[in-house]
């Protein structure tokens, strides 16, 4: 699809994580300037329009109407109109709604164009110390705990990682990195960042629960977690030798889960090459 020269600009404008006063000036102009406001939660956003004197239209862009919310939102750039991309707090489309519209912008080859600022993400980084020059962000792990622990198996890595974490979840959650990467790895747990009780600790895992219960507020707000850095990975494991070897003594379905956990090669993959091996 062809967009019109009339087109409009989709701005993907991050705001702040907490406090509002981290607002940039071009973020306020493009909220300003714009014809309507994506939002994750229009309440929320709101707020930030309040302390900034902003008028512009809000309509909502969650998980639960996105697709029928970006239709829209992409017929009005189509028409020339400017459309502003938020999220309740930080960088859009990172662990948010909004990864939709922006691809259905371009798609239509409507310009989109990033108003760069906050991101908790970034902000915890900086502040956790960890020596890299890159980063895995995990985002949020699974809410389950088996699937979080399984999660976990495929996150040693010689970088920082960086999760999302709820509060109610926080205690649970660094038990379980505790049990996988030992009492000695260190992380750097941010907590309510930007805001009236803004907390950075870096710690060892060991000590993480010690930590929450030293003040009982601790299990409150929105955390951003650093894990350090892990290990090299081991040298690459040949995924097909280790198949066939063990196709000698087990059934196909056997051997491709059990290959798949050694090696770390795809189980679907590898259980497609078992049943080759049968016929």
């Amino acid at each position: 699809m062809t967009a019109p020269t009339t087109a409009g600009t989709l701005f993907v404008v991050a705001t702040p994580i907490g406090n509002l006063a981290d607002a940039s000036p071009r973020a306020v102009d493009v909220l300003r300037s714009c014809h309507v406001i994506a939002c994750e939660d229009t309440r929320t956003t709101r707020t930030l329009l309040a302390r900034h004197g902003i008028a512009t239209r809000t309509v909502a862009l969650h998980e639960h109407n996105e697709r029928a919310a970006t239709a829209k939102l992409v017929a009005s750039l189509l028409e020339g109109k400017d459309v502003a991309l938020v999220s309740d707090a930080g960088t859009p489309a990172l662990s948010d709604p909004g990864a939709l519209l922006v691809s259905e912008a371009h798609r239509a080859n409507i310009r989109v164009s990033p108003i760069p600022g906050p991101s908790a993400a970034a902000a915890a980084f900086s502040a956790s110390g960890f020596a890299a020059d890159r980063f895995l962000f995990a985002g949020f792990l699974p809410a389950s705990g088996a699937a979080r622990r399984k999660a976990l198996e495929a996150l040693e890595v010689p970088w920082p990682v960086i999760f999302y974490e709820a509060p109610h979840r926080i205690r649970a959650s660094l038990e379980d990195l505790r049990q996988r990467f030992g009492d000695e790895r260190e992380i750097a747990i941010a907590r309510e960042l930007t805001k009236k009780f803004e907390e950075v600790a870096r710690l060892r895992l060991g000590k993480a629960a010690g930590w929450l219960d030293a003040q009982p507020h601790r299990e409150q707000g929105e955390f951003v977690l650093v894990l350090a850095p892990g290990g090299e990975r081991p040298a690459s494991i040949d995924a097909e030798r280790v198949l066939a070897l063990l196709l000698e003594a087990l059934p196909p379905s056997d051997a491709a889960r059990l290959s798949a956990r050694i090696t770390g090669a795809s189980r679907n993959e590898l259980y497609r090459k078992a049943l080759q091996r049968a016929k």
